[in-house]
């Protein structure tokens, strides 16, 4: 498994908005998922129904030189996927969130092959 930390947002039309932006790159053969996570917008808004932070994964496309996510082929994993703000420790609490994520979804595509 190849792992890629990315410096951009890897979903969301609000990322821009967001002080939070997570975007790791998995790779194992010829399966590529993008897990992102997102969140602490500027505004305050949340980014969804009570989730201030959310972490979200795809499998990956080849756009512009880049393995980036294809927004409509997501790739399902039973981990927490959204947060409320919860003060100062929301970011660090982000960061367990998505690398669990990247945890679950590394240890199904080499068991079992992406879903």
């Amino acid at each position: 498994m190849t792992r890629t930390e990315r410096g951009w947002p890897g979903h969301c039309c609000c990322a821009t908005k967001c002080r939070f932006r997570r975007n790791t790159l998995l790779e194992h053969g010829d399966t590529r998922v993008v897990v992102s996570t997102i969140g602490h917008r500027v505004d305050g808004e949340d980014i969804g129904s009570g989730r201030h932070f959310e972490t979200m994964a795809f499998h990956a496309c080849q756009e512009d030189g880049y393995w980036e996510a294809d927004v409509s082929r997501p790739v399902d994993f039973l981990g927490v996927q959204g947060m409320p703000w919860c003060g100062l420790p929301s970011d660090q609490l982000a960061n367990e969130m998505h690398e669990a994520a990247i945890e679950e979804i590394s240890q199904n595509i080499i068991s079992n092959g992406s879903k």
